[in-house]
């Protein structure tokens, strides 16, 4: 298969020149690295990477192929993708199409013959850069000059890209009737399927409903998922969560961690890297247990400003000790900045599906 040339710049004036793959084009994100050995398609789909270039630390990609099974969304939001090696066969019994093929159908740019490792260094060095990743441009001048222009993370409500618009329902026919809201900002898949597994029927909403509007339905519990952007950007969510902690259980996944602690008067801030792989060490403070994670965030919580109106850690990051996951006793709630439902992998916080079920059968005390 002969490529075009393909081209990625950085706002600090750097080019990297490999093969285009996928779609033809021209976009601009920011760039993250991502240190997951495998899960390459859990990640495409993943609608947390909205608005970024996303590059893979494993240097072989594409060699178990693509499936409409693993999908975690219905489309590909993130603005491209980037390998050291692209493989050019696939081998896998589940596989219906190559990397480069979905790609191309889905409208988005890949890159492989660079340096990864060189990129991910200067990633980890200066931090997330905004790019423009390229198989038709090559001027360096017109690319960087592009790169530095592009919007920056913070400030950027993405849910308002990625929000379906429309609910949906899923129903577990042998539960014990519990019955979740799960608000969709770009909830993963398999966190519905881990909610169905714990005996939950679910229906996902939309983050602008009022807290009034949630109440009315009489749900067992309320799920906040995850998904792009600055979570201080997405006001309405974060207002209509003011009005339901306390009333009913709250487990908050990523971006709803950090919606959740906004709406209890603390603070978040943006990360110098972020952390996205599925090889992440966590501390569980509550027992003392190493948890491996799945990871996907570039914002995390401020803790002091989280213990000054009444939360506390739970989990702690033992990379840079940024707070992983935080609980409100007083009102019921808890989150996980990582991804418990972690698909592909690892499984070591599933247990946090059960911990939620239990809380809406009745080991949680509304605030009166």
């Amino acid at each position: 298969m002969t490529r075009a040339a393909g081209v990625l710049a950085l706002e600090d004036g750097s080019i990297f020149r490999g093969e285009a793959f996928g779609a033809t084009g021209t976009a601009t994100g920011e760039v993250v690295f991502n240190t997951a050995m495998s899960g390459y398609q859990e990640i495409l789909t993943d609608p947390s990477y909205c608005g970024q270039i996303v590059t893979m630390t494993a240097p072989l990609i594409g060699n178990y192929g693509m499936n409409g099974d693993d999908d975690e969304s219905s489309k590909m939001h993130l603005s491209g993708f980037i390998c050291k090696e692209l493989s050019l066969e696939f081998s896998n019994y589940r596989a219906n199409g190559s990397l480069h093929e979905y790609l191309s159908r889905a409208g988005v740019i890949g890159l492989t013959g660079i340096d990864t490792r060189a990129l991910t260094k200067r990633l980890r060095q200066q931090g997330s850069l905004r790019g423009v990743i390229s198989s038709e441009r090559h001027d360096p001048v017109e690319l960087v000059a592009r790169a530095r222009a592009a919007a920056p993370m913070e400030g950027a409500n993405l849910v308002e890209r990625v929000a379906p618009g429309f609910e949906r329902r899923f129903v577990n026919a042998g539960g014990d009737g519990m019955s979740v809201l799960a608000v969709d900002c770009g909830l993963k898949q398999n966190i519905v399927r881990e909610l169905v597994a714990s005996g939950c029927s679910v229906t996902t909403i939309n983050g602008d409903l009022t807290a009034a509007e949630v109440l009315a339905r009489k749900p067992s519990g309320l799920l906040v998922g995850n998904g792009p952007g600055d979570p201080a950007a997405v006001t309405a969510t974060i207002e209509m969560l003011k009005g339901v902690v306390g009333k009913i259980p709250v487990f908050g996944i990523c971006l709803g961690h950090q919606m959740l602690a906004l709406a209890l008067g603390a603070r978040t801030y943006k990360l110098k890297s972020g952390h996205h792989g599925a090889n992440h060490p966590v501390l569980n403070t509550d027992t003392g247990r190493v948890e491996i994670t799945s990871q996907n965030h570039g914002f995390a919580v401020d803790l002091a400003s989280l213990e000054a109106v009444g939360g506390r850690a739970t989990h702690v990051s033992l990379y840079d000790r940024s707070l992983e996951g935080f609980a409100h006793d007083g009102f019921g709630v808890f989150a996980v900045q990582y991804h418990p439902e972690a698909a592909p992998g690892p499984h070591d916080s599933a247990y946090l599906f059960d911990r939620f079920a239990r809380a809406m059968r009745g080991e949680f005390t509304p605030v009166v």
